[in-house]
């Protein structure tokens, strides 16, 4: 497991990742309908506009203002309204659920991989796949010790795929990533036989 997560290509973004469980979080959160790289830099535009990335200032801001904070150029994401929304509702049930401590959704208990996962697609904004997905970064990652991941990741647990972003790690890796994405959907796109 390397220590420091190499997502972004922008040292200071992938730093606050590696060392920030609600940072992580934000950027799974905004991880669609925009490229991975942009999803995951979001925390740090957050964390530098509004001084820090703090679950009860997120949960509490009036939510226009945290949309103006999403859409500031370069804006946070591509749908600065809804993803605000979205990452309100999951500070708040951060905090309703766990106090606020993002870690806890992995670690508070001793979870087993089945247990995380749920606890995952409990978030606002988590489905399933971006539960598995998410679940799998923990597990490859972020040294998850809890028993099952794997098999409750699914395919994106899988030792040696490059399914996601749980399998990045370098610019190899990523290249690889989309390489599969793209495969995948134009499999998706193709007549069937």
């Amino acid at each position: 497991m390397a220590d420091d997560l190499h997502i972004t290509g922008d040292p200071e973004a992938d730093a606050l990742l590696s060392t920030d469980p609600l940072a992580l979080l934000v950027g799974m959160l905004l991880d669609q309908q925009v490229a991975m790289e942009t999803a995951f830099a979001g925390p740090r535009k957050l964390r530098d506009r509004l001084g820090s990335l703090d679950p009860e200032l997120l949960a509490r801001m009036d939510p226009e203002a945290l949309t103006e904070v999403c859409r500031t150029p370069p804006a946070v994401h591509r749908y600065p309204g809804s993803m605000a929304g979205r990452i309100q509702a999951m500070s708040a049930y951060l905090l309703e659920h766990y106090d606020g401590d993002a870690a806890a959704l992995w670690t508070r208990g001793e979870p087993d991989g089945a247990e995380v996962l749920r606890r995952l697609r409990a978030l606002p904004g988590f489905g399933e796949q971006k539960a598995k997905i998410f679940l799998a970064l923990l597990g490859k990652q972020r040294a998850l010790a809890a028993p099952g991941w794997r098999e409750a990741a699914g395919a994106y647990g899988e030792a040696g795929a490059y399914r996601s972003v749980a399998d990045i790690v370098d610019a190899e890796s990523l290249a690889r990533v989309r390489e599969t994405k793209r495969a995948a959907k134009a499999a998706a796109r193709a007549p069937k036989a």
